[in-house]
């Protein structure tokens, strides 16, 4: 519903349950390609602090690879706040911290030796995006990416990145800003000239892929009640790279994906249903 519920200033309001859990872009997707069974790394910024740990804890009970992460001197862990309404609704106060105060040398990659990078939304940073695409195309590592809205606010930045991708994964709104269509499939043959596999989700509606030869649909996996949105657009991106990178093709990945991806909004916090 559209109603708005309001806190009045130096009220204290009770809670049904408090729920802890880590979450953010690239954790979340590193947690679904290690689920399945895919050597996964983690490469990210974090504090010095209990919220850190707790990052790093979650990952390692996935077995995900921390080696690459890095600490921030000046910054906290990044930390939000997030109220649920019966109806699934968010309301979100969020800390960027660490996360934001993001520089990165080809240095700070190791020379390590993958065959994929995934990246979720850099908060438009984009001397960052091009350290990264400049690694992986000295080093022959295929890039997938689910761009946020600070990238897609600098659109000529972003399209001068996109040939270089091997995934884009965006929603509908989202790629009608990048790309002329009408409709799903229009904005992935048009996408498809430039990135050799695309998607496309638009919410309830299901989504869409193509690989340039042909294009795949799925619907919605499977009516869940939605209990919590947040991490469905990375659970959504990760399943469909896991599933690519694992040399399945379009309709297994897209439908795995959204497969993954409402199993995530039927439970609280961002990793539970990976």
């Amino acid at each position: 519903g559209n109603f708005v519920e309001q806190f009045c200033l130096g009220s204290k309001n009770d809670i049904n349950a408090p729920v802890f859990s880590t979450g953010g872009g690239a954790t979340n997707a590193a947690v679904t390609f290690a689920r399945q069974g895919l050597h996964s790394r983690y490469m990210g910024k974090i504090g010095h602090d209990p919220a850190g740990r707790s990052v790093l804890d979650d990952l390692h009970k996935d077995a995900v690879d921390t080696s690459l992460v890095g600490y921030s001197k000046d910054y906290n862990t990044g930390y939000s706040c997030l109220l649920l309404s019966p109806s699934g609704e968010r309301t979100i106060f969020t800390y960027r911290g660490a996360s934001t105060h993001y520089e990165i040398t080809e240095k700070d990659f190791h020379n390590v030796d993958v065959d994929w990078i995934y990246l979720s939304s850099m908060e438009g940073n984009f001397e960052v995006l091009e350290t990264v695409f400049a690694y992986a195309e000295h080093n022959k590592i295929k890039v997938a990416m689910n761009p946020g809205k600070k990238e897609l606010e600098n659109k000529e930045a972003l399209k001068a990145l996109l040939p270089k991708l091997t995934v884009l994964s965006l929603n509908l709104d989202e790629m009608q800003m990048l790309y002329h269509g009408e409709n799903r499939e229009d904005l992935i043959r048009a996408a498809n000239k430039e990135v050799p596999f695309v998607v496309v989700t638009d919410g309830p509606n299901g989504a869409s892929a193509g690989d340039g030869k042909q294009i795949a649909h799925a619907g919605m996996y499977e009516d869940v009640p939605v209990i919590d949105r947040t991490g469905a657009g990375d659970a959504f991106s990760s399943g469909f790279v896991s599933m690519i990178a694992a040399g399945r093709g379009i309709a297994e990945a897209v439908t795995f994906a959204s497969a993954n991806s409402t199993s995530v909004v039927a439970t609280i916090g961002a990793k539970a249903g990976i």
